[in-house]
């Protein structure tokens, strides 16, 4: 694609960077197809094409964000399906990334829509202020469908409400700071993200990861300092807000990796995974960070990734479960996991199936059900119509945006990847199956109609 960026606009390495990626479309329309907002909606402003065409023409022309292209921008979903899709290389998500920051910069929202990011903002990355806005959804929830009727915001806190859960998980018994020791002979010393919604609405995601990791000779520690991975606000085009929070986290892992040594960065919710990888890019012009950051995105691993590579412990529990898989967009496009977690739960005995139409979004990215609940929810009943398709007993993937959006609208258990595998390996059996029995659920070994009789 032609650009016509003038010297001056280039001096500016964030306008550098977006040109180049500019020049790097060849306006093929590939990615139209696998684009979920123009699936659903047929509107080439809401493909990414669309939206390249709409960033160039205000980047090139120096223009303040319209109201046209703010609509158009606020509703790509940031799955990444299209990059996934183009063969030219398009590196989309670095481009709409700066195309928001832009917009927060130049564009007035008006005060409703300013003042739910601002909370949203608040709220989500810390994990106590978390914890007591889910305490006040269970009192709210009962009106959210007077809150519905408010103008401009009604629909948005509705959806809020509608994804808090009935009740609040109790704080896990492992969290803070601390290092947990590798059960027998130490084979690695890794960090695990504790995160922020993720140990609030299901701490027992990163308990199940510890719990495996120790068992098969692991040493974690929990640094100090650490907290929320940016991608929240970061998709919100709060720049500020996500390189402060991302700078803390990368500050809390140097010390880890200058003192005793990091073997992995283990991340357990895909949607920070993608962040935390794209460190090193965010922070490349910082003299004080760039050398650092590069570091944590070159050690960060989702714990698919640093699973495979591992022996796993024999399971102790069998079943004749089918499984549908979801891979969650920050995994198959914004990390290009494609194969492990499957791989490796088919090696814990499961059996595992697709899912049809698994390239497109469920509708979760980040707080897109809240700020765009419409289009989400059109979404998720694809999406869930698409997983009972293959009739499943149980469902997994590995990101708790999508465990929340896709449970909202099904009775299958779902749950993360790791939890069933730390399972049926000998660990604790997860919350979600607490009063399920899998179809042919048995001792490892035992026969499967003697276990039926019983």
């Amino acid at each position: 694609m032609q650009t016509n960026f003038s010297a001056e606009l280039l001096k500016d390495p964030a306008m550098q960077a977006s040109e180049e990626i500019l020049r790097t479309c060849v306006h093929c329309g590939f990615c139209t197809a696998t684009c979920p907002t123009y699936v659903l909606l047929g509107d080439e402003l809401d493909s990414p094409r669309g939206r390249i065409y709409q960033i160039k023409d205000m980047f090139e022309n120096e223009k303040p964000a319209s109201a046209d292209v703010v609509k158009h921008v606020d509703r790509c979903l940031s799955c990444l399906s299209c990059m996934t899709t183009c063969p030219s290389g398009v590196h989309y998500m670095h481009l709409v990334d700066h195309a928001r920051a832009y917009i927060e910069e130049t564009h007035d929202r008006g005060v409703l829509d300013k003042m739910m990011r601002s909370v949203l903002a608040f709220v989500l990355p810390y994990p106590s202020r978390f914890r007591w806005s889910l305490y006040g959804a269970m009192i709210g929830k009962p009106f959210a469908p007077l809150l519905r009727l408010i103008p401009g915001i009604g629909p948005r806190l509705a959806a809020m409400l509608a994804l808090a859960p009935s009740t609040v998980a109790p704080r896990s018994a492992l969290e803070g700071p601390r290092t947990i020791a590798a059960k027998g002979e130490r084979t690695a010393r890794v960090a695990i993200l504790s995160g922020c919604a993720q140990r609030v609405l299901q701490p027992g995601t990163n308990d199940a990861t510890i719990e495996l990791l120790t068992r098969m000779g692991v040493e974690i520690v929990l640094p100090e300092g650490e907290g929320c991975c940016g991608a929240l606000v970061h998709h919100m085009g709060n720049e500020t807000a996500s390189h402060a929070q991302a700078a803390q986290n990368v500050d809390a892992w140097t010390r880890e990796i200058e003192g005793e040594g990091l073997d992995a960065i283990i991340i357990t919710a895909s949607g920070c995974g993608t962040t935390v990888k794209d460190y090193g890019f965010m922070f490349r012009d910082d003299p004080a960070y760039a050398e650092k950051a590069a570091k944590v995105s070159d050690l960060t691993k989702d714990i698919t990734e640093f699973l495979e590579g591992m022996d796993l412990p024999e399971a102790v529990v069998e079943t004749d479960a089918v499984l549908a898989y979801h891979s969650a967009c920050s995994m198959q496009h914004g990390q290009q996991i494609k194969t492990a977690p499957q791989k490796l739960l088919k090696r814990s005995g499961f059996k595992v199936k697709d899912v049809p139409e698994g390239h497109l979004c469920c509708g979760s990215a980040g707080v897109y059900n809240i700020m765009q609940p419409e289009i989400a929810s059109e979404l998720k009943v694809r999406k869930v119509k698409n997983i009972e398709s293959v009739e499943p007993d149980v469902i997994a993937t590995g990101n708790i945006g999508c465990i929340t959006q896709i449970g909202s609208g099904t009775d299958t258990p779902i749950l993360h990847t790791v939890e069933l595998i730390n399972w049926v390996t000998g660990g604790v059996r997860p919350g979600a199956l607490e009063d399920v029995i899998l179809p042919g659920e048995r001792k490892a070994g035992e026969n499967p109609f003697l276990a039926a009789a019983e």
